[in-house]
């Protein structure tokens, strides 16, 4: 079953969530952090994936802070607007909205994060801050900027060999001061787990979402 509902973080602001629960008692529950270009269908049919592997997933519409309802596509167009909303939101606000939907879960289990783009960043602080149970980063290039923060459960990241917002000395430096973080490098580009995305590459989508079960499996149920 999947819907939209509506969450209230800790300030007040409520704003949505798309949410799809598996048949039968879920295996955990895990928060889905969106890309920079909001719970669009590829979002949604992430969440829905994850469902139907068994967990309870949710993802907020982070961007409800400035206006309900943004879904972007992949355009130029849609990448600059993207940004621009990122850079508008507080990240204190944005971990807010990611902890009501971590409390939204939480009755199913044992919880996840997993982030991709702008929120494989997220799912990084989900894990140094939230107190999640472990977290699974895709491409999210501003890691390197919270690098700092120590993460309090394992932590698993994807990331493309040619993915130049994600350059090869930034990895190191993240191997370097979180050898515990498991980093796994994919022969693709920014954006390779999205079949909406030019940048899309099957073999690594798969291997990578493969991965990423074996870690929910692992620290959920």
């Amino acid at each position: 079953m999947a819907d939209w509902m509506n969450l209230t973080a800790d300030d007040g602001h409520t704003f949505a969530a798309y949410r799809a629960t598996p048949d039968g008692t879920p295996r955990g529950a895990v928060v889905l952090l969106q890309e920079i270009f909001g719970v669009n269908g590829h979002i949604r049919g992430l969440v829905d994936g994850f469902a139907a592997d068994g967990y309870d997933t949710i993802a907020p519409a982070l961007y409800d802070r400035i206006e309900a309802g943004i879904e972007l596509g992949y355009a130029d167009e849609d990448v600059t607007k993207g940004r621009d909303l990122r850079g508008s939101i507080a990240i204190d606000d944005v971990m807010r909205d990611v902890a009501a939907a971590r409390d939204a879960v939480k009755a199913s289990g044992r919880i996840g994060a997993v982030g991709y783009c702008w929120g494989g960043t997220l799912a990084w602080l989900a894990a140094t801050r939230l107190g999640v149970d472990c977290a699974v980063g895709y491409y999210g290039s501003m890691t390197i900027d919270f690098v700092d923060e120590t993460p309090t459960c394992p932590v698993t990241m994807m990331l493309g060999e040619t993915d130049a917002t994600f350059p090869p000395e930034n990895i190191e430096a993240i191997r370097a001061k979180h050898p515990d973080a498991v980093v796994f490098t994919y022969p693709a580009g920014h954006g390779f787990a999205c079949d909406q995305r030019g940048s899309w590459h099957e073999p690594s989508a798969q291997l990578a979402r493969e991965r990423t079960l074996d870690v929910f499996r692992r620290y959920l149920g």
